[in-house]
């Protein structure tokens, strides 16, 4: 084949994987965040809302905010709202340009290190379109997934580039890459290690020019030994990037330890242990089969069944001597299978982060190797078929329609979080995360008794879990059920003493039966664990503003507490600018406390609440006649 056919056959391959990969993930743009991550990382998070700013920028950096250190994450999400505001479509179209262009990408690197077009075509269309890329892609808090892939596959871009022409620029502009990677997500720390293997296959730096000619002509003995003798150097080479990756694994685990990766004390070694092998098995079985995928698998903790470790124990060692022994002649099945252990190594459960066994969005990079083995396995197992050509079109054809049918029925479950949550329960078994989640989004459509009896149902299955105890209390409070919330309430902090939603829900709990005394004291707890929380500062002002009993009314300090929540909300929160109204008519500001209500009432009424406007007319109405 000429190099001008092989040329635009290229180009047409490029435009085949955008276009496919656009008309698969295209619906994203209709979808919303979803309430599972999505707050954190935008929704509720004033940092990334405020867009590109210098505070913004410094705290990316030094952040450990959802128990991760991953400032280009951050700044991306923050990019992205100084263009688009919290739009979600605009967010989701960010997700979905990076995955086409790191569909692209891979296809180019792959086709520049092997020259073999259509098997590099069929890895980037795999990776396109799997179902188990559905999550990275449709999630907008994984960003770091898709970010991360992004540099990965610069990096090796720039390792191709530096040994076409070793030059001092060429190594430093690799690092500046990978560096950029680790701070997207530190999953890339396995990148040094998957060099290693392209060194191995395709590239062919194992063995030096001169031996390779030598080895033509001597025994194959002679050439097995000679074959690694470049390997001493090779990793010498890649000392600077092993002292990256090292960096970012002890940040890691130190933010770990503090926040996600607590779940450590709760599942001892043994377990992680054998939980290894299950989940190795279970990507690869979802790899070929991707039926019920869910945004989380729960954890099944000590109740792992000991013939589901042994069977996949002995499906790895199986598959890993098949493929050592074939690594001679099929060099490309230990490249593939060896990237595919190796990179799930840092989430396959051995530091346990979350309450998750396995994650679809994990194998984001790691599935590469398994389409590397299919795709040259698959071309070398047919070489000598008569209609090789048509075989292999034919079927790929038919693969990826099958992989673009299945990711677009994944993809509707992310339309929403109702959808995505319900979807979760049908698909795993004791998901207590999954029926907390979905209660607090019933509750915030006003389906109070729905979301009751789901966080009920996570407390079955989970009986410690102290979250669960405290929404399912402040809910309960909503229906005017004081006494069982105030239960839930008590059990949620004998739970966990420091919680401070807990705290601050039976302050509002005691506020609402009068008794002023327990609620400020709950108030207070609720600051001493996050000082600068408007809810309980408005909690507190109010009371100081408004206590019945005029000897414990504290109009100055009550417009400190006031101010300061106004000041944290923007001043566009109505409720507590109509606190700050009262605690200034407590400390003898009338005029400010009119201005300030007028100012409430424009917020309330633009944000269609009917009941606390007419709350702040009233309110408004009695201090125009200096009423109390």
């Amino acid at each position: 084949m000429d190099k001008t056919s092989n040329k635009y056959q290229a180009i047409c391959i490029y435009l085949a994987l955008a276009l496919t990969t656009l008309a698969v993930f295209w619906q994203v743009r209709a979808f919303s965040f979803v309430n599972y991550d999505d707050p954190r990382y935008i929704t509720e998070n004033q940092h990334v809302q405020a867009g590109l700013t210098r505070d913004g920028i410094v705290w990316a950096f030094t952040t450990s905010h959802g128990s991760n250190w991953h400032p280009v994450t951050w700044l991306s999400h923050m990019l992205d709202c100084q263009l688009f505001g919290t739009e979600p479509g605009w967010h989701h179209l960010t997700n979905l340009l990076l995955h086409i262009i790191n569909t692209l990408l891979l296809f180019a690197i792959f086709k520049q290190m092997t020259g073999a077009l259509w098997q590099s075509a069929f890895v980037a269309g795999a990776f396109a379109l799997h179902p188990l890329h559905v999550e990275s892609v449709a999630w907008i808090a994984e960003r770091k997934d898709v970010l991360s892939g992004f540099f990965w596959i610069l990096t090796i871009a720039a390792y191709l580039r530096y040994v076409k022409r070793p030059r001092a620029s060429g190594y430093l502009l690799m690092l500046l890459v990978f560096s950029l990677g680790l701070m997207a997500k530190p999953m890339l720390v396995t990148l040094p290690f998957v060099l290693l293997l392209l060194d191995y296959w395709p590239l062919g730096r194992f063995q030096n020019k001169r031996a390779k000619d030598i080895s033509r002509e001597t025994h194959k003995s002679q050439k097995s030994s000679s074959q690694w003798q470049e390997l001493p150097r090779l990793i010498c080479e890649k000392i600077p990037l092993f002292g990256l990756s090292a960096i970012s694994c002890i940040i890691t685990l130190l933010i770990e330890a503090k926040g996600a990766g607590s779940s450590l004390d709760s599942l001892p070694l043994k377990i992680r242990i054998a939980n290894v092998p299950i989940a190795y098995l279970t990507y690869l079985v979802k790899t070929i089969w991707p039926s019920n995928l869910a945004v989380l698998y729960p954890h099944p903790g000590d109740k792992l069944a000991v013939w589901q470790v042994i069977v996949g124990g002995l499906a790895l060692a199986g598959i890993f001597i098949l493929v050592i022994r074939s690594a001679p002649a099929h060099r490309y099945l230990a490249v593939g299978w060896l990237w595919f252990i190796g990179t799930l190594i840092p989430v396959i459960g051995l530091v346990q982060v979350g309450s998750q066994a396995w994650a679809d969005r994990y194998t984001y990079l790691p599935l590469t190797g398994i389409f590397i083995m299919v795709s040259w396995g698959s071309a070398e197992l047919l070489t000598r078929r008569q209609y090789r050509k048509i075989v292999l079109g034919t079927s790929a054809v038919a693969l990826f329609a099958a992989l673009m049918i299945c990711s677009r029925m994944q993809l509707r479950y992310w339309r929403n979080s109702i959808a995505l949550f319900e979807h979760a329960l049908k698909t795993t078994k004791n998901n207590a995360v999954m029926h907390y989640d979905l209660g607090i989004e019933l509750k915030a459509q006003g389906k109070l008794d729905e979301a009751i009896s789901h966080y009920r149902q996570a407390l079955q299955i989970k009986p410690d879990y102290a979250d669960a105890y405290n929404n399912l209390g402040y809910t309960l409070g909503l229906q005017g059920k004081f006494d069982e919330a105030i239960s839930c309430l008590h059990e949620a902090l004998r739970l966990n003493p420091s919680h401070c939603e807990a705290h601050n829900n039976l302050g509002l709990a005691f506020q609402l039966q009068g008794n002023f005394d327990e609620a400020l004291r709950h108030y207070r707890q609720a600051l001493q664990s996050k000082p600068d929380w408007a809810l309980p500062l408005n909690g507190m002002a109010w009371i100081l503003a408004t206590h019945p009993n005029p000897k414990m009314r504290d109009g100055t300090q009550a417009v400190a507490l006031a101010e300061r929540a106004a000041e944290l909300t923007k001043h566009q929160d109505a409720n507590i600018l109509k606190t700050l109204a009262a605690a200034y008519a407590a400390a003898g500001q009338r005029e400010r406390a009119i201005t300030t209500l007028q100012t409430a009432l424009k917020l309330a009424s633009a944000a269609g609440d009917d009941e606390l406007a007419n709350q702040i007319r009233s309110q408004l109405e009695s201090y125009k006649q200096v009423k109390p």
